[in-house]
């Protein structure tokens, strides 16, 4: 049997960092608040990016918050199962060039508008009122998903 969802492709979002961490750290109460984009993402309705870059990022904060081997695993379960955003000297100007004082989030800007994405999701709005591509809180993606 068909469903309409099976004609339609996967959203395609750039998650915030924040959101990233949120998830991997399981940080209280962020990490049950968007737990919907992880349903959607198990169950294909949704196709997550980061930038390269945030990997980096992403691990220093982790093994800090932990220990090296479980910000080792926090790597490899991004690099498994999300989709890696090229960051190179013309995005970086890209995103030296958009308003705003957030660089970090004017490079995950610069990322979703090249590769087209659907949506940002993002605890923090404030940083992303530049985007071009809509911004949403993580708490909103059930409106967004194709629904079945």
């Amino acid at each position: 049997m068909t469903t309409p969802s099976d004609n339609l492709p996967p959203l395609r979002v750039l998650l915030d960092t924040n959101i990233i961490l949120d998830w991997l750290l399981d940080r209280a109460p962020w990490a049950a608040a968007a737990q919907p984009l992880w349903d959607a993402r198990e169950s294909g309705l949704l196709i997550a990016y980061l930038p390269a870059s945030t990997l980096t990022d992403i691990f220093y904060i982790a093994r800090r918050a932990t220990d090296i081997p479980t910000a080792f695993t926090a790597v490899d379960r991004l690099l498994s199962g999300f989709g890696l955003l090229p960051v190179d000297a013309a995005l970086l100007q890209q995103a030296r060039a958009l308003p705003g004082n957030d660089f970090e989030d004017n490079v995950q800007i610069a990322c979703a508008t090249n590769a087209q994405l659907d949506l940002i999701v993002t605890r923090d709005p404030s940083g992303f009122q530049a985007a071009p591509v809509p911004v949403i809180d993580p708490s909103q993606i059930g409106v967004h998903l194709p629904q079945s």
